[in-house]
């Protein structure tokens, strides 16, 4: 599966606001905990749909039943400006009741049903652990799998869109401190 440079650069930032949400700075996990609260935070997280996905998405955490992987694993090969209608996904990517509510309050903001589409994929990611690429470039080694000839390594961005990606995490780090927060080491 080629996964798009959008979904793997988002992909790692989820994976870490979801570290940074599930134990506290005495190593108890406080997930549930954690979560509810940001859920709580819905209204001031709108502000950062767009800008910072991956840290409103994290509220959707075990909000979607995913019914058809062959629609989510499609969608993972989209740029963020290609995505599909959000209602075409909804037999691929079901709400849980609880997440419904949070559902009906995101699609009344302008980008509500682009973020949704990002929320699903990004929840899709972090529960199917085949989605991470291999991390390796050897391309001559042989595991049994049938390899496609001529596909890119999945993890590997150019070099600007490398430079985009760091330039939007800056510029979400930015925003986050001027709302007074503190900014995240790296």
């Amino acid at each position: 599966m080629r996964i798009s440079p959008f979904f793997l650069q988002l992909r790692s930032a989820y994976q870490s606001e979801m570290d940074d949400l599930t134990f506290d700075s005495e190593g108890r996990d406080v997930l549930r905990q954690r979560l509810t609260e940001r859920r709580q935070e819905l209204g001031f997280l709108l502000q950062m749909i767009e800008l910072s996905p991956e840290m409103v998405a994290v509220i959707f955490h075990q909000g979607f039943r995913f019914r058809l992987p062959a629609v989510m694993d499609h969608l993972l090969t989209h740029e963020s400006d290609e995505f599909p209608d959000w209602d075409t996904l909804a037999d691929a990517a079901q709400m849980t009741p609880w997440a419904q509510d949070l559902t009906q309050i995101i699609l009344k903001e302008p980008m509500g049903a682009w973020f949704l589409t990002v929320a699903a994929g990004l929840e899709y990611m972090y529960g199917k652990p085949d989605a991470a690429p291999a991390v390796t470039k050897d391309t001559d080694t042989d595991d049994g799998a049938d390899d496609d000839e001529g596909d890119e390594p999945l993890d590997e961005f150019d070099a600007e869109e490398e430079r985009d990606a760091r330039a939007r995490e800056e510029a979400g780090a930015d925003w986050m401190v001027e709302q007074g927060f503190d900014r995240k080491d790296r």
